[in-house]
């Protein structure tokens, strides 16, 4: 893959959340782990030159406030978060329809969701020449905070399965 034309994509689970009684799905909380947690995701994709210029994120309150730490550590390489509502409790092939209308301008893409869609779309995504050991970290355990990172040369709208390759699998502790 030719360095110019490369595209990345960010698929990470929201932090470690809190289960408060009487508090909805929709608006449960980060937990103190999560709070502690979410920022290592930022600071390591920082580190690893791997930043976002758009970010995309579930209305769900946890992956907001995982958004924040993450945007906190990238400072001022930080873009301005989109929240987008079709990335709540949805699947992998939803998803993916949210990602095929990004604009191509767009370089790196961050997308914050909830399992088990994530890890299908990180799944269905894969390639076939992908880092082994992303790979099957992505495939065997997709646990709080971890993000996968993929590189494409297609357009946003053209990604639908097994074309982009899977360069890392990180869990942020």
């Amino acid at each position: 893959m030719s360095e110019h034309h490369v595209k990345r994509l960010i698929l990470m689970r929201h932090a470690k959340a809190a289960y408060p009684l009487g508090v909805g799905d929709h608006d449960r909380p980060l937990a103190q782990r999560g709070h502690n947690e979410a920022p290592l995701a930022g600071k390591w994709l920082l580190e690893n030159g791997i930043v976002p210029d758009f970010i995309l994120c579930s209305s769900a309150l946890r992956t907001r406030q995982t958004c924040t730490w993450v945007c906190q550590q990238l400072g001022d390489k930080a873009p301005t978060p989109k929240l987008e509502e079709r990335l709540y409790a949805t699947s992998a092939t939803t998803m993916l329809s949210v990602i095929n209308h990004v604009p191509d301008t767009v370089r790196t893409l961050m997308v914050i969701s909830h399992l088990p869609g994530i890890q299908d779309l990180a799944l269905r995504l894969a390639s076939r020449d992908s880092d082994e050991s992303a790979y099957m970290g992505l495939a065997s355990n997709y646990p709080t905070s971890a993000f996968s990172v993929f590189e494409h040369t297609k357009d946003w709208a053209e990604l639908d399965g097994q074309d982009a390759r899977a360069v890392h699998f990180h869990i942020p502790r």
